[in-house]
């Protein structure tokens, strides 16, 4: 099945030489501005924000963007695409194959709901995988599909694997999401359940719900954050100093998932040193890890450098001792 090929680079609003800084940087504006706590227009800031997420998750990941740019310069925005040959659809690089010679694509399976495109699906989603019931057909049709020999397959189980983007607001707080399977002859519908604290890579199971009786596997990756790394249940937040802030102590605003607080930054607080927020990471047992770095201004106007000037002369303090 074709799908719509995707202009990362587009999406991104950078060109395809962009370094990993300049990803970041145009991912982080991007985000903030279609982020669908913030935006008026919630509906296609949420579309939008999936699409900066999915651009984001496959030009930020070297090996993914190594296998995306080898697509070459002719495929532009809005041209169909279909998976390079042997590759089956899936990141392996080789299809599933029954006793009858027919391969996986026969057979193929897309999601909606997800916050995945067909097109990421295609190239780097989760591999489907045949399951463990004892029918002749190797894989399951979706209802006795006719064989090379004119007999009829039988269905056997199979499950099922896909990826789900969980924004982190999700994980924190758990919500539920509606999830489509559009198989070959026909379309599901399921109620999934995204527990709270839920993390990177866990897989969350529908019984049931694959071809054939089989299982449904989601697996959770968690949406790119403007402001938060992820580390377990932990949220990173790298928090800018001005040095006299560090040198002489703060109350500063940062954020959460929850809206902002305040931390006391100690005085002497030295760059690269962590403040714990408890209970603001996600579910019950994750904090908020704020990272300080120090940041010296670009310019400075004359007045400050001359008082800069008399701190350096009065200061007993070398870092180099």
């Amino acid at each position: 099945m074709a799908a719509q090929y995707k202009d990362y680079y587009q999406t991104l609003s950078v060109p395809r030489t962009a370094t990993a800084d300049e990803l970041k940087k145009s991912f982080r504006k991007l985000a903030r501005e279609f982020h669908p706590d913030v935006a008026k227009d919630k509906k296609r800031a949420e579309e939008k924000f999936k699409e900066i997420n999915e651009a984001y998750e496959v030009l930020s990941d070297a090996d993914k963007r190594k296998k995306y740019d080898e697509l070459g310069a002719n495929w532009k925005s809005g041209a169909e695409f279909r998976p390079p040959p042997g590759n089956g659809g899936f990141p392996g690089g080789q299809p599933f194959r029954n006793t009858r010679g027919m391969s996986s694509d026969d057979f193929s399976t897309h999601f909606g709901g997800t916050g995945f495109s067909d097109f990421f699906e295609q190239m780097f989603g989760a591999q489907r995988r045949a399951g463990s019931a004892g029918g002749r057909g190797g894989f399951a049709g979706g209802g006795g599909r006719s064989g090379f020999d004119g007999e009829s397959l039988a269905e056997e189980s199979r499950d099922i694997e896909g990826d789900i983007m969980v924004t982190l607001e999700e994980a924190a707080r758990g919500s539920l999401r509606t999830v489509t399977i559009r198989h070959e002859n026909r379309t599901d519908s399921h109620q999934v359940k995204i527990p709270a604290g839920i993390t990177e890579g866990q897989k969350l199971r529908i019984a049931g719900r694959g071809e054939g009786g089989g299982d449904l596997y989601l697996r959770v990756r968690l949406a790119k954050h403007p402001d938060f790394e992820v580390d377990g249940h932990n949220l990173i937040y790298e928090l800018e100093l001005a040095p006299w802030e560090a040198a002489l102590g703060a109350e500063i605003s940062v954020p959460t998932l929850e809206g902002k607080v305040n931390i006391k930054i100690p005085a002497g607080t030295a760059s690269g040193q962590k403040l714990r927020v408890r209970g603001r990471g996600l579910g019950k047992t994750g904090d908020l890890l704020v990272t300080t770095k120090i940041v010296v201004p670009d310019k400075i106007s004359d007045a400050q450098k001359k008082l800069w000037e008399q701190l350096a002369r009065e200061s007993k303090f070398n870092p180099r001792d």
